[in-house]
């Protein structure tokens, strides 16, 4: 792990909230990341991002998120884990994530946290002090998560991290993102994940139907799976950006989900009336 200097640090979405998990704002405290899931689209070309097992903390980042957070004109939610997982194990001692949300706090905003980790739990204190704090736990396997996310806290740890922030009144669901045709598809696991959400209490499921493979995620997710599922994405996807799942399992986890009455959109917090008004999701 080394440190780096960034010149910015919040990034505003473009058409927010429903493109950025209900956010305004983007911000990554680090670069790289330590769970080395096979399936990140980070490492993408387009990203430039390097070797994602070279962690790279932001030294100035808090410093930055101070100050930009002063020019904002909307406070509005401002999410994290979009490019790598603001709980990896290296959070456990530096703290940029903990030290963010005192920030996000100080200056009245929400936040959106997109996590693997059930380090999150760490945080509980500050999340509930916020105005809105919404906590997505990444689930994609009911039972061997570490043959694709080998670095992750396993999906036990995961479940038990859900209910500990539901317990604590936090606005908490599960990130069903990316499905992986012909490895977590199984209706047996998309179940099990649908069930097992619901008796934590889950708030919501936020699905991606699929899982996009770019240039370098393409090779390095080929290079982890078996040789037969390689030629079946092959045969089926050849070069597509995105690999997606049959209509038949869309209808199934749309239905299951409705059978325990959980959304699977989130809720989003709307800093005022005036912009509530120009957003037409639900």
């Amino acid at each position: 792990m080394r440190f780096v200097k960034v010149t910015t640090l919040l990034s505003t979405i473009k058409n927010p909230p429903e493109r950025g998990f209900g956010a305004y704002y983007n911000f990554n405290l680090y670069r790289g990341c330590q769970h080395g899931c096979i399936y990140c689209d980070s490492r993408s070309e387009c990203y430039n991002l390097g070797d994602l097992s070279d962690i790279r903390a932001k030294e100035n980042s808090l410093e930055l998120l101070d100050k930009e957070l002063t020019r904002k004109k909307i406070k509005g939610t401002i999410t994290t884990g979009s490019m790598n997982d603001p709980y990896m194990p290296v959070e456990k001692e530096l703290q940029l994530t903990r030290r963010a949300l005192k920030i996000i706090q100080k200056y009245n905003y929400g936040v959106h946290i997109i996590t693997k980790s059930d380090l999150v739990t760490r945080d509980i204190d500050i999340l509930t002090e916020l105005k809105y704090a919404a906590v997505s736990i990444t689930i994609t396997s009911i039972l061997n998560s570490k043959k694709i996310e080998p670095g992750a806290p396993e999906t036990a740890k995961r479940f038990i991290a859900l209910k500990k922030l539901i317990d604590a009144g936090i606005y908490a669901g599960v990130s069903l993102m990316p499905i992986l045709p012909y490895i977590t598809d199984s209706k047996e696991n998309i179940l099990g994940i649908i069930q097992k959400a619901k008796e934590c209490g889950a708030k919501y499921i936020l699905c991606c139907f699929g899982v996009t493979l770019r240039d370098n995620c393409r090779g390095y997710f080929y290079s982890k799976i078996s040789e037969s599922i390689k030629k079946k994405y092959e045969q089926k996807y050849g070069t597509r950006f995105y690999c997606y799942v049959e209509d038949e399992l869309i209808n199934f986890i749309e239905s299951e989900c409705k059978k325990v009455d959980i959304p699977m959109k989130m809720k989003f917090y709307y800093p005022t009336k005036e912009v509530q008004k120009t957003l037409n999701f639900f």
